[in-house]
């Protein structure tokens, strides 16, 4: 399906300043619309509008960081942000709005409750039955049943959203440039000797650093050459407190790394370690490594398995279980024909997350919802943390 030009409005529910999976996704996509001649504008929560690069973007003010599914969500919510998210949508006769992570109190929420007409909610989220959310089943519910059309980015993303709130969703996953990742270089900063890679917020304890760090020793005893190289944001020094000190010049922090860094990152190690304890609905991380041709070795939660192909475009451990891990590692250290097909298993499976086929599959949703309705128009309800409140 293809639609007619059109102006489609986006909501992020995180801190547009503090990257993740979600803001990558819809900053992605917006870019791809954007580029087939569609008008796109997003809001966020913003902590500094002075850095804000995109001319597409519009900041509803800052983030309130609080904790959500096993991490820290940066998300605005109260009158000041329901205000810009009103104002931005009176002033922009949006056709349709897509609304990332609804069930979240924040902007996506407050969008759906401002407005009527077209609206696409993607759910990313993936969890057992969390009793916050059981608690604001009744205010929730016919929030989500305003929308004209839901989509998961996962199998078990739809099934949270079936056992939250009783209702459906077509599955289409996080989508990436693949063409990114297969111009990355490898470089010999980190493809010298063997390396193993890990990226993420490293002291989250969902992202399972811990889990690698108690692996290390016993790899390090058949492999004295090996490197860990650490890449994203956290305190490097509380990490190295539980490390032995005969280990930690094995380890290096890399900070934040940019986008192309990542890419190159993924390319160079010699084997890249996904070891999350759970809290995860897809891994677009994996489907990045992918990609670049690296060599995945992750934990068997759900999620990773299903994008790994069961074993097939990685190697899987078992959860939280560092001996697993280390033997899985070694195994694929000392047997480069095995990386080498995981590898090549992994660059072909990931075309199927390029945004030429996972924005297709969105501008079918977006054709639907749009034949729906004739534009987004305001609601008359402008309040709705007062819901929240009297039901707390």
């Amino acid at each position: 399906m293809t639609f007619p030009p059109s102006r489609i409005g986006m909501v992020c529910p995180y801190g547009w300043d503090t990257p993740g999976g979600v803001q990558i996704h819809i900053k992605e996509l917006a870019e791809h619309f954007i580029a087939l001649g569609h008008y796109v504008s997003v809001i966020a929560p913003v902590s500094d509008e002075s850095t804000i690069a995109e001319t597409w973007l519009v900041s509803a003010g800052r983030p309130l960081a609080v904790p959500f599914n096993g991490s820290v969500a940066r998300v605005a919510f109260g009158p000041v942000a329901t205000s810009r998210v009103r104002q931005w949508i009176a002033s922009n006769e949006f056709d349709l709005l897509h609304l990332h992570q609804p069930e979240v109190p924040s902007l996506s929420l407050i969008a759906c409750w401002s407005a009527e007409g077209p609206m696409v909610g993607t759910f990313h989220t993936a969890s057992s039955k969390q009793r916050t959310l059981v608690a604001a089943g009744p205010i929730l519910e016919p929030i989500i049943e305003k929308l004209t059309a839901r989509i998961a980015v996962s199998e078990m993303a739809r099934e949270t959203l079936r056992e939250h709130f009783e209702t459906d969703a077509v599955v289409i996953p996080n989508g990436l440039d693949t063409s990114k990742y297969s111009a990355a270089q490898r470089l010999d900063k980190w493809s010298n000797g063997p390396t193993i890679g890990f990226l993420g917020r490293f002291e989250e304890p969902r992202k399972g650093l811990s889990v690698l760090l108690e692996a290390l020793p016993l790899l390090m005893k058949r492999n004295p050459k090996l490197r860990l190289l650490i890449a994203g944001p956290g305190d490097s020094e509380k990490v190295l407190k539980n490390v032995p000190s005969a280990l930690r010049t094995r380890i290096e922090f890399l900070g934040r790394l940019t986008e192309r860094e990542k890419a190159d990152f993924l390319k160079s190690v010699t084997i890249y370690v996904a070891p999350n304890t759970g809290g995860e609905s897809f891994g677009i991380i994996l489907t990045e490594a992918m990609a670049a041709g690296a060599t995945i070795v992750a934990s068997d939660i759900p999620a990773f398995s299903e994008v790994l192909q069961s074993g097939e475009c990685g190697a899987l451990f078992a959860s939280e279980d560092p001996h697993s891990l280390a033997r899985v590692i070694e195994g694929l250290l000392v047997d480069a024909e095995r990386r080498e097909v995981l590898s090549h298993s992994g660059i072909e499976s990931a075309d199927k997350y390029d945004w030429k086929n996972v924005a297709t599959q969105i501008s079918d949703v977006y054709e639907i919802a749009l034949a729906s309705g004739s534009g987004v128009s305001l609601a008359s309800e402008n309040r709705p943390w007062k819901r929240f409140r009297t039901n707390e």
